[in-house]
């Protein structure tokens, strides 16, 4: 079972799940998983090989921050709680 990751502010909902692509296992494990490291270890579980967790949080940062200016550029705020900044400073 997946728990889709749905964001919604002023009407605008991202499915993260969309954002995964071919050839990178682990950055749709990254995409799937953003925001929600709690559910990272049941993941790569069901994975079912050895995964690099260092890339996987690699991609979130590469993600996060690349999300912060589409965010600004459409006029989000990404420093709304659960947003870019929020997984950003969870890291730290």
């Amino acid at each position: 079972m997946f728990e889709w990751d749905h964001r919604v502010s002023n009407g605008w909902i991202a499915d993260t799940w969309c954002l995964g692509k071919q050839g990178d296992a682990l950055y749709d494990l990254a995409t799937l998983t953003l925001g929600h490291e709690e559910h990272l270890g049941h993941v790569v579980a069901g994975y079912g090989t050895d995964v690099d967790l260092d890339v996987i949080r690699g991609w979130w940062s590469i993600r996060s921050l690349l999300g912060i200016r589409w965010l600004v550029e459409h006029g989000f705020d990404p420093f709304l709680p659960g947003f870019e900044v929020d997984v950003l400073r969870s890291r730290m």
